[in-house]
C-alpha cells in the first residue's frame, strides 16, 4: 500500500502587477491553501482555495491535470483540481500557472505511480517489438510524435472500405497532428477542421508471423468512433478478404462497452456468411486501460481481454 502525506498550508504570494487595469505599484496577492496538491495514482478531484486582490487566470502544463474554474475576478474562490488515472508506473507530477497581469506563480501538483501493469504474455514468447511511448520525436519544436523508426502512416481519405469519413493524415499536417505522446501514452486522435475530420492510421514498421500481440487500451466514447487494433498482411496482392485479416480489437462507439475479436479469411468472411469472431463485455472500458491481445500460431487464433480468453 503507498502512503501519502498530504500537509494543510497556506502559502501568500505577491509580485507587481502590470496589465488587466493595475498600475505597476500594486501588489498583487495570492492565498491559496494547502500550499501544493499530492495525489494517488488514481484519477481524483480535491479542492484549493484561492484569495487574491486582483483578477487571475490558471493553466495546466500538463492535460492530465486541470483546474475549474480556469479563471477569477479577485475576492476568493474554491477551485477544483482534477487529474486522470496515471497509465504508467511512475510519479509525475503538473504545474498549474497563476497570471495576473505580469503577475505569475506556479502551483505544484505531483500524482503518485500507476498500479502495476499486469503481464499475460504465455510462457515460451522472446519479445521483439515493443513501444512505451517515451521517446517520441519532436515536431514543430512542441508536440512529441511516435518513433518514426518504428512506426509509419497511412494516409489519404476515400472511405477505405468501411465507408469511413475521415481523412487519415501524416504525424503531422501543418498545425494539426492527430497523434500525440504524453505521459507514457499515445493519443489517437479524431477531429473536425473546417470541412473535414481528420484522423490516424498507424502502422508498426515490422511484420510478423504468428506470435503473442497485445496493447494497452483505453476507448474514445461517442456514436461514429471505430478505433481497432488489428493486423493486415504486408503483402496485399491477392486481396481482401483473401490476403487475410485478424482484429486483436474492435470497438463500435454505438455500442458502449462491447469489444470485438475477429478473422476475415477466403473460408471465412462475412460476404459467403462464415466470418469468425467473438464479442465480450468490459465494463469501463471508457474510462480505464485493459489489455487486448491475440495470440496466433500455426494451429489456433485465441482472442483475449486482460488475460482472459473469449474467442
Amino acid at each position: 500500500m503507498r502512503k501519502f502525506l498530504f500537509v494543510i498550508a497556506t502559502i501568500v504570494i505577491t509580485a507587481c502587477g502590470g496589465s488587466s487595469g493595475q498600475d505597476k505599484e500594486d501588489v498583487v496577492t495570492w492565498e491559496i491553501t494547502p500550499s501544493s496538491l499530492s495525489f494517488s495514482g488514481s484519477a481524483a478531484t480535491k479542492k484549493i482555495s484561492v484569495k487574491s486582490n486582483g483578477d487571475w487566470r490558471v493553466k495546466s502544463d500538463q492535460l492530465w491535470c486541470s483546474a475549474t474554474p480556469s479563471y477569477s475576478y479577485r475576492g476568493m474562490v474554491n477551485l477544483d483540481i482534477v487529474v486522470a488515472q496515471n497509465p504508467t508506473e511512475n510519479q509525475r507530477s503538473a504545474t498549474l500557472t497563476f497570471e495576473s497581469g505580469l503577475s505569475v506563480y506556479n502551483y505544484p501538483v505531483t500524482q503518485g505511480a500507476g498500479e502495476k501493469i499486469e503481464s499475460y504474455v504465455p510462457a515460451g514468447y522472446t519479445l521483439k517489438f515493443q513501444d512505451e511511448f517515451n521517446d517520441g520525436r519532436i515536431a514543430g519544436g512542441k508536440t512529441p510524435m511516435p518513433n518514426a523508426d518504428k512506426w509509419y502512416f497511412e494516409t489519404g481519405a476515400g472511405g477505405w472500405g468501411n465507408n469511413e469519413i475521415q481523412n487519415y493524415i501524416p504525424s503531422f499536417r501543418g498545425t494539426d497532428t492527430c497523434a500525440v505522446i504524453s505521459d507514457g501514452t499515445l493519443k489517437i486522435i479524431a477531429k473536425k477542421v473546417g470541412s473535414e475530420v481528420l484522423s490516424i492510421r498507424m502502422n508498426t514498421k515490422g511484420s510478423w508471423q504468428y506470435g503473442y500481440f497485445e496493447a494497452r487500451l483505453r476507448m474514445p466514447s461517442g456514436k461514429g468512433t471505430w478505433p481497432a487494433f488489428w493486423m493486415m498482411p504486408k503483402d496485399m496482392s491477392l486481396g481482401w478478404p483473401t490476403c487475410g485479416e485478424i482484429d486483436i480489437m474492435e470497438y463500435v462507439g454505438y455500442n458502449p462497452n462491447i469489444v470485438h475479436s475477429t478473422v476475415h479469411t477466403k473460408a471465412y468472411n462475412h460476404m459467403i456468411g462464415t466470418q469468425k469472431g467473438k464479442s465480450t463485455t468490459v465494463a469501463n472500458a471508457e474510462t480505464e486501460f485493459h489489455i487486448y491481445a491475440v495470440e496466433w500460431t500455426a494451429d489456433y487464433i485465441r482472442g483475449f481481454v486482460d488475460g482472459k480468453q473469449y474467442f
